[in-house]
């Protein structure tokens, strides 16, 4: 018995001993899990940051260029080619149908945009810059919307159509543009709030006049420029061309057209795609057609009308012949007024 509790007491006793060995042993396991855990999740909001951060980086560097970069780009190892020289010495260079000068997409009177070309809606370029000069408007207690914004060919055409139907061709050139030739369809176009001349006179329009320069933007169509331009006075038509562009030509006073040295007039007079009949000129049609009649129908009569007595009847020209003489003089009046019969019918059938 007293055995037993001497070895109860020293079991007891080693156990005391090794408890806190026990209780560390057991700490140091968990802290290494708890270690783990750590090392896999770091990574994890690590790379979200880093990915934020990259989004920023690229945000700002379309924002704000070193070097402006055209919109839309040009293809990477598409030079185009180059078809002459602004009056400031810009190559106006195309691209599948697209003219850039300078690096600046261009599309005016003069250079237009392929029916077929279609981004479907603002580029992102574009949405962003009026992003970010929309939240700096907004802080002002000023509030810009887009009015309107990419409109594909067919939508052009058919609003152009539905001007020159109310004001006419003329005075629809000065205010919309021919399919094919508006910015609206490059994706880099904005009309801002409202489409109304009193536009100017709100904050808004003054605003936007005085600061869309900052945000990548240019007044397209600035008073005082329709001789240039070829389009009246748009306070609220704004096109996007990149902050180092846009900064120039605000500085530089000049709209676009000055700033690159070329001209905005269209080519050809406007006409609705339909497929006329060709016109075969008017002499072309008479000379063969008489020749021919005449000479058959002389040969006509030649044979069929005989020369009778005085009181014979000629049935092939149904008239009474009173002598011969009388039948061939009257059958040659029947032969010409056939020929101008013909002639007339030949020269007012299209071909």
């Amino acid at each position: 018995m007293k055995r037993f509790l001497i070895v109860l007491l020293l079991l007891i006793l080693l156990a005391g001993l090794a408890a806190p060995f026990v209780i560390k042993s057991f700490k140091d396991y968990s802290g290494t899990e708890e270690s783990t855990t750590d090392v896999i999740t770091e990574p994890s909001i690590e790379t979200t940051d880093n990915a934020a951060d990259e989004s920023t980086t690229a945000e700002t560097t379309t924002e704000e260029p070193t070097t402006f970069t055209p919109n839309p780009s040009i293809p990477e190892g598409n030079s185009g080619t180059i078809l002459g020289t602004s009056s400031k010495g810009y190559d106006i260079i195309e691209v599948n149908g697209l003219t850039y000068i300078n690096g600046i997409l261009v599309v005016n009177k003069t250079y237009s945009v392929p029916a077929g070309y279609n981004p479907g809606a603002l580029t992102a370029e574009c949405k962003n810059a009026f992003r970010e000069m929309q939240s700096a408007a907004d802080e002002l207690g000023l509030s810009l919307t887009v009015c309107s914004g990419f409109r594909s060919y067919e939508t052009q055409k058919n609003l152009y159509n539905k001007y020159c139907e109310k004001d006419g061709k003329a005075l629809a050139d000065t205010y919309s543009a021919r399919p094919g030739h508006s910015e609206h369809q490059t994706g880099l176009a904005i009309d801002v709030n409202s489409v109304k001349q009193s536009f100017k006179d709100t904050p808004e329009g003054k605003w936007l006049k005085e600061n869309c320069h900052k945000y990548g933007f240019i007044l397209r169509y600035p008073e005082d420029k329709q001789s240039v331009t070829g389009y009246s006075y748009e306070p609220w038509h704004i096109r996007y061309v990149g902050k180092t562009a846009a900064k120039d030509i605000y500085e530089s006073g000049l709209c676009l057209e000055e700033y690159l040295g070329i001209k905005s007039v269209y080519a050809n007079s406007y006409q609705e795609e339909t497929t006329a009949k060709p016109v075969v000129p008017e002499t072309t049609t008479k000379a063969p057609v008489q020749e021919t009649t005449t000479k058959a129908a002389i040969q006509e009569t030649t044979t069929k009308a005989p020369v009778q007595e005085t009181t014979t009847a000629v049935q092939e020209t149904t008239t009474v012949v009173q002598e011969t003489t009388t039948v061939v003089q009257e059958t040659t009046t029947v032969v010409e007024t056939t020929a101008a019969t013909e002639e007339t019918t030949a020269a007012d059938t299209p071909e």
